[in-house]
C-alpha cells in the first residue's frame, strides 16, 4: 500500500512539474508606443517562425490571453516578451 501512495504523489509531483506555466499576462501593462513597437517586433519575428502571423481580431482580450499562454513557451518568450506580445495585440485589436 505504502509502494501505492508514494508512487502515486512521485507521479502527481511530475505531471504539475512538466504542466503549463502559470501565464504571466492577467491583462493590459504596456501601453508606451515603445513598449507596444516591441511587442509588435517581438509577434513578427517570433510567431512567423512557425506560421503565418494571425490577424490581431481573431481573437478577443481573453482569447488572445489563452492563445498567448499556449504559444509563447513555445516561441521561447519570457514574461516581458509574452506581456508585450499581448499588449501590442489589444492595442490594436477592434473586439
Amino acid at each position: 500500500m505504502k509502494k501505492v501512495i508514494l508512487a502515486t504523489i512521485a507521479f502527481s509531483a511530475l505531471m504539475v512539474s512538466c504542466g503549463p506555466k502559470s501565464t504571466a499576462v492577467t491583462g493590459p501593462k504596456y501601453k508606451s508606443s515603445e513598449q507596444l513597437a516591441q511587442g509588435k517586433t517581438i509577434f513578427e519575428n517570433s510567431c512567423n517562425k512557425c506560421h503565418g502571423l494571425p490577424n490581431p481580431e481573431k481573437h478577443d482580450d481573453q482569447g488572445w490571453i489563452n492563445t498567448l499562454s499556449r504559444m509563447a513557451p513555445r516561441a521561447k518568450l519570457n514574461d516581458d516578451q509574452h506581456q508585450m506580445v499581448y499588449d501590442y495585440l489589444i492595442s490594436i485589436n477592434k473586439k
